[in-house]
């Protein structure tokens, strides 16, 4: 049965749908668009889900820094977070994407539009390098210029209207947000790769 959406919600979508076309529309006429597609491809790239999961899992086992050890699994918590709260959000809202989604990864929920993950997931990272993790803030300006250049390029690459990677980019801050009172301690962080792999911690014993 096909869903009943309230008039004042449709009236929402509709006009997100013409913003969203217009911005596209003026863009593609732009000289230098066919460059800029170029980033955005790689702005995709750079705050995909399975970028982020194999490069921290992989920065895990090679670096093998103890006291990177916190940092690390409670990044890759707040990343499995991410995904479980985008997919609920797509199952519920289960809006279209402006065009055919051809993304072979994308499965299940994630082949709709509302919110955008890439948006929630880059808030999400640059939440968690300003308040949880805090970095230069050099690197933190440089962050936070990709977080929203993401969020155009989603835009430009008509996989989302701008009201998903708003919506998203708000749920990426709110999961953040849950993350510090989730934040893992040291311990428990040493713990949790240690089960992992006893060779992981030399030495390392938990009674388990």
């Amino acid at each position: 049965k096909k869903r009943e959406i309230p008039s004042v919600i449709r009236h929402i979508l509709d006009i997100d749908t013409q913003l969203s076309k217009t911005f596209v529309k003026w863009a593609e006429n732009l000289a230098f668009t066919p460059q800029i597609m170029r980033y955005c491809t790689a702005l995709e790239l750079s705050c995909h889900g399975i970028t982020w999961f194999i490069s921290l899992i992989a920065f895990i086992w090679i670096l093998d820094n103890k006291s990177l050890y916190q940092m690390q699994v409670n990044l890759l918590i707040a990343l499995l977070l991410d995904i479980i709260v985008i997919a609920v959000l797509k199952a519920m809202t289960r809006r279209r994407r402006p065009t055919i989604n051809k993304d072979p990864t994308s499965i299940g929920p994630d082949k709709y539009s509302f919110p955008s993950g890439h948006c929630s997931r880059s808030m999400l990272i640059f939440y968690f390098f300003k308040y949880l993790y805090p970095i230069s803030s050099i690197f933190l300006t440089l962050m936070l210029i990709w977080v929203f250049a993401v969020g155009i390029s989603r835009v430009l690459m008509k996989k989302h209207y701008i009201l998903d990677v708003s919506a998203g980019l708000f749920v990426g801050y709110v999961e953040g947000m849950l993350m510090s009172l989730l934040y893992l301690d040291e311990k428990t962080c040493f713990y949790l790769i240690d089960w992992i792999s006893d060779e992981k911690i030399p030495g390392a014993e938990y009674g388990v």
